[in-house]
């Protein structure tokens, strides 16, 4: 009787079955694992969890092996003689002979049967002479340098370092405190040479203006003669500096980085949706940095999204409501500013009043603007569109981060249709209330100060003072993206979620809180909306392509609900370079 192919599988070695799924056995540090063919020493270690320590290495960025502090024992099976079958352990593997050199682990790929030690005499011997060259000329400034606490140098120096130095020369010195474009600054005596800035400029920023000169212990990095490192990307070298040769001039000498609470979030700045991290302290925020999302900006992001946080810090920053009766505005508590503005709008007749809302406002607040036209009863329900520039990398022309989002919470293919009937009605006098949800309709909505005054009734709700608000009878300050929870959708259809980094400033409110009550001040209903989990729920029971979803499972990288055939350019990129084995991640 014949084996099905199933009983002949089931007893076929692990290792044999490697080869037919494209994999190959690896031993790393004593135990045998499985990795695809072609895969780098170094993210083979990652994904047996053993960390190899890196300067030079990026998974982004090719592979140079400059640092040398990768590396690692190789061996192979010997070579039988003719004649001979190879010699196996009892599991069927060869018997590995191990190199009696190192080998970089950065810039060679695994192959079959191979062996790998992480760990060891040779190993660590190596590693620790690689150390004491890159201290050599190294100042010895770290409890003034910016980059302690995250600082590759300073971990590996007590990982892998000698407990002193040997060198008894006069340390070369090298240009401090060079600036070199609007955001980044240069410590060249600290900088080690692992050239990431140089190949991140070249690779992904395209803009290939940083350099190495000289040679030697006197090379020295630099920016090409007449130029500036003035990209829009230029602040990404400062994350991917192992050391703090490159420092923002944005965040310098502003806060030590183990004072700083991490927060997971994402830019609102255009449609791309960026993963970002937003590191506090207190109830400050002091910088934003890149989060790693393969599916939306890998790891990078623009030096202008990263730095808009800085708005909400603003003189002009709205901290109470405030009512405008006869004279100049003046503050009032939520609940008498919510009464005078339900009171006005129920004078009006539902047609006559409409609802401009914001695609920087997330799911759950313009679910609840089209809660708060349908109770008022208005069709004239509309977000301002923005658009701008694309740079072919992260910069996404629309400017709205949930643009998307707004199409689906809407059930609309364009949520910025009824804009044009609201400005008509605005000249002919149809349309005699305007609210206005987070956006200066002075500014980019379009519309003119003679338009706006026509309006019996404006409702501002914003984060900072604007022209629009000086004109309206009440103001309601809301929370900034930094301030606040819900979700977004980006123009590739992936739904993310925006975390609250610190609490708003005094009386200011979310906006889903803000239209909550307006609406049970028009409805004179009781509270049934006490969280934004509830809005969530109510939302995915209302649109499909949230339906089953909740908040936390959206999770942080988020989830792809909607193809909506939109690529965004960088990842294009990458991925290309990746199928050419430039890249590994």
């Amino acid at each position: 009787m014949s084996e099905t192919p199933s009983a002949t599988a089931e007893k076929k070695l692990p290792k044999d079955l490697a080869a037919e799924k494209g994999m190959v056995n690896v031993q790393i540090d004593g135990v045998w694992h499985q990795f695809p063919r072609g895969t780098r020493m170094i993210e083979a270690c990652s994904q047996a969890s053993i960390n190899v320590p890196r300067y030079c290495y990026h998974p982004k960025l090719s592979a140079p092996g400059n640092c040398r502090m990768c590396l690692v024992q190789m061996g192979m099976p010997p070579r039988p003689a003719p004649g001979q079958e190879p010699t196996r352990d009892e599991d069927g593997y060869e018997i590995i002979g191990w190199m009696p050199r190192p080998v970089i682990a950065c810039a060679n790929t695994v192959g079959e049967n191979m062996g790998i030690r992480t760990s060891g005499e040779l190993v660590e011997k190596c590693r620790e002479g690689v150390m004491e060259f890159l201290l050599i000329n190294h100042p010895l400034d770290c409890p003034i340098c910016d980059q302690a606490g995250e600082c590759r140098l300073q971990e590996f120096s007590v990982e892998h370092g000698r407990g002193s130095s040997r060198f008894v020369d006069m340390k070369v010195k090298k240009p401090k405190n060079v600036d070199i474009g609007p955001r980044v600054r240069l410590d060249d005596e600290r900088c080690i040479m692992c050239s990431r800035c140089i190949r991140f400029m070249d690779e992904v920023a395209g803009d290939p203006v940083l350099g190495f000169t000289q040679r030697g212990t006197h090379t020295t990095l630099t920016v090409h003669p007449g130029r500036l490192l003035d990209s829009n990307y230029s602040l990404n070298t400062v994350d991917i500096c192992p050391v703090g040769a490159l420092t923002s001039n944005d965040f310098r000498f502003q806060m030590r980085v183990w004072f700083l609470k991490e927060t997971k979030s994402i830019d609102i700045n255009c449609g791309t949706g960026s993963n970002i991290i937003v590191w506090t302290r207190g109830n400050k925020v002091h910088r934003i940095t890149p989060r790693r999302n393969d599916e939306v900006n890998s790891t990078w992001m623009p030096d202008s999204h990263r730095l808009s946080f800085h708005g909400l810090d603003s003189d002009a920053r709205l901290t109470e409501p405030l009512v405008k009766v006869s004279g100049p505005h003046t503050p009032v508590t939520w609940k008498t500013a919510l009464e005078i503005a339900a009171n006005n709008i129920k004078t009006f007749q539902p047609g006559e009043v409409a609802v401009i809302a914001s695609g920087r406002m997330t799911n759950e607040e313009l679910f609840m603007a089209r809660a708060l036209a349908a109770e008022i009863g208005t069709p004239a329900l509309a977000i301002v569109p923005r658009e701008g520039q694309a740079d072919s990398l992260l910069v996404a022309a629309d400017r709205n981060p949930n643009t998307t989002g707004a199409k689906l919470v809407w059930d609309t293919t364009d949520p910025s249709a009824a804009l044009a009937h609201v400005r008509y009605g605005l000249d002919n006098g149809s349309i005699k209330a305007v609210i206005a949800l987070g956006e200066d309709l002075l500014g980019d909505a379009g519309f003119t100060r003679e338009e706006l005054e026509k309006a019996s009734f404006i409702l501002q709700v914003a984060t900072l003072a604007n022209p629009t608000a000086d004109l309206a009878t009440v103001v309601l300050p809301a929370a900034g993206f930094t301030e606040k929870r819900g979700s977004m959708v980006n123009l590739s259809g992936r739904l993310q979620r925006l975390n609250r980094a610190v609490e708003p400033p005094a009386h200011a409110r979310d906006d889903w809180e803000i239209l909550r009550d307006l609406i049970l001040a028009l409805s004179g209903e009781k509270n049934e909306v006490h969280m934004i989990e509830d809005v969530f729920k109510a939302m995915a029971d209302a649109v499909p392509a949230f339906n089953g979803l909740t908040l936390s499972k959206i999770g942080d990288q988020g989830k792809q609900v909607l193809e909506t055939g939109y690529q965004i350019p960088l990842l294009v990129n990458e991925r290309a370079r990746k199928a050419a084995g430039i890249i590994n991640g």
